[in-house]
């Protein structure tokens, strides 16, 4: 596939994702769950059918982990392929619960193994949180509603954050906002910097590489070479906080939450900052591939993420 031919995630998403929340949050809150369930895995169903392109992305994903781990089991078939669509199917259920408050702490496991938590808490200044469209991060965001009482800043590059957050507070989210960073410029910075004084988290993810004008690296993930954003290095080292990487993933319908320290500082000079940043996102790519094998059907990039010219079949 000609990587210029392909259309850009953001761009996929741009479209749809707003009125797709909008229409979602509204039916769960009328129909409930129970009725809506078989509504969503249908919409999955013609996803999968009609969406040739992820379903090759998918593909080339599992095919990766399995050669990556050297794990056979994992290598790519119609019915894992398959399997991941319902995945994630199961999981926009779950954000339903989570927008619409019934998704309760007794239903999250948080697994901190070195008391992240705590120092979080101790730490008058805020925090970064990085996480991956692996599992589902909107638990991580229930958990700043449910459990941490914390105000939550998620960076996105939506151009809808404002709809967005609307339509959060209308489901009773009052801990979490999303805000655009698309554009990094000097009110965003202040912004930021103001928020994390205040000892407010902010949450991005590190696996998307924005639509326009981001900056992006080339690094290795699962044996193959595949662009990350340099973003939130970028704002680590700017605002000079410390990162931690955050991951949520049902485990025998269980949800866990992951907090795990990264960084302490990410520093560089003018002259050496290209290649420190390109160590810290390999090294971020590393540890996304070793949680992938924690829940090998939970990755949801339903893109070409390695951009590979390859002519799979599925």
């Amino acid at each position: 596939m000609n990587a210029q031919k392909a259309e850009h995630w953001a761009g996929q998403r741009e479209r749809g994702s707003f009125l797709l929340m909008k229409f979602t949050a509204g039916a769960v809150r009328v129909l409930g769950r129970r009725v809506l369930t078989p509504l969503l895995y249908l919409i999955v169903l013609y996803f999968f059918v009609r969406g040739r392109q992820a379903r090759r992305s998918i593909h080339q994903y599992q095919r990766n982990l399995a050669a990556w781990s050297g794990r056979a089991e994992l290598a790519p078939r119609f019915g894992s392929v398959f399997a991941q669509f319902m995945a994630f199917a199961d999981a926009l259920l779950d954000k339903l619960d989570v927008w619409n408050g019934r998704l309760g702490l007794d239903r999250i496991t948080l697994v901190d193994p070195h008391g992240l938590r705590d120092h979080l808490h101790r730490d008058p200044r805020g925090q970064m949180l990085v996480g991956a469209h692996l599992g589902n991060l909107e638990v991580c965001r229930a958990l700043a509603e449910l459990g941490e009482k914390v105000q939550m800043n998620v960076l996105v590059h939506t151009k809808h954050a404002e709809q967005f957050n609307r339509l959060l507070g209308e489901a009773g989210a009052s801990h979490v906002r999303l805000i655009q960073v698309s554009e990094l410029d000097a009110a965003i910075m202040l912004q930021l910097s103001e928020r994390l004084e205040r000892g407010e988290w902010l949450a991005i993810a590190g696996d998307r590489v924005p639509l326009h004008g981001g900056r992006n690296v080339t690094v290795d993930f699962l044996g193959k070479p595949a662009a990350f954003p340099q973003g939130p290095w970028l704002l680590a080292g700017l605002l000079q906080c410390p990162v931690n990487l955050m991951s949520c993933l049902k485990i025998d319908g269980r949800y866990q939450v992951l907090l795990e320290p990264f960084a302490e500082r990410v520093r560089w000079t003018r002259r050496e900052r290209d290649e420190v940043i390109r160590g810290w996102v390999q090294r971020y790519a590393e540890r996304l591939g070793e949680r992938c094998l924690n829940a090998p059907r939970q990755w949801f990039n339903f893109y070409p993420f390695w951009n590979e010219h390859d002519d799979l079949s599925a």
